[in-house]
């Protein structure tokens, strides 16, 4: 049986090359949390977002800085202090907190050597698709979507319960 007759569950096991780092994870986490609070306009401390999130704090304090010096973010301070979106939810992308994260390159990066070879050129030229398809899908979607998602998704959990 080749490859491309197996079952398309068994052709995840490619993607599992490609993994969505932690830092990546925790740092939409906590965007997360952020956009889910928005609305308030309370700002979130540091051990609450680490708290509602399973994230190790002072991991957290490193991801925060990086979203608050990358423009996602802003900090508060003061005793009622702590973090907020630096815009609506609707306004950040996936795809923005992905490269404030990586590096505003990372989403665009394209190997700096030159293939050799028509086949080298063939598998480059894939593996592009295969990134430019990625990026248009961490493009489409927001804050708000997650949001959106994660109150459908605990609204469906309830029904289950019930």
């Amino acid at each position: 049986m080749s490859r491309a007759d197996k079952a398309p569950d068994q052709l995840l096991d490619l993607f599992s090359a490609v993994q969505l780092s932690s830092k990546i994870e925790y740092a939409l986490l906590a965007l997360l949390e952020l956009a889910t609070h928005y609305n308030s306009g309370e700002p979130l401390q540091i051990r609450q977002i680490a708290a509602l999130q399973n994230i190790p704090v002072r991991y957290l304090e490193e991801l925060l800085a990086t979203l608050r010096r990358g423009g996602l973010i802003k900090g508060l301070h003061g005793a009622k202090g702590g973090y907020i979106l630096a815009r609506e939810p609707k306004k950040i992308t996936l795809l923005e907190a992905w490269c404030c994260m990586e590096g505003t390159d990372a989403a665009t990066s394209v190997k700096k050597t030159t293939p050799k070879t028509v086949e080298r050129k063939l598998v480059e030229e894939i593996w592009q698709e295969a990134s430019q398809a990625a990026n248009s899908v961490w493009q489409k979607y927001t804050l708000e979507d997650l949001c959106e998602r994660r109150t459908a998704r605990q609204q469906m959990e309830i029904m289950y319960y019930i």
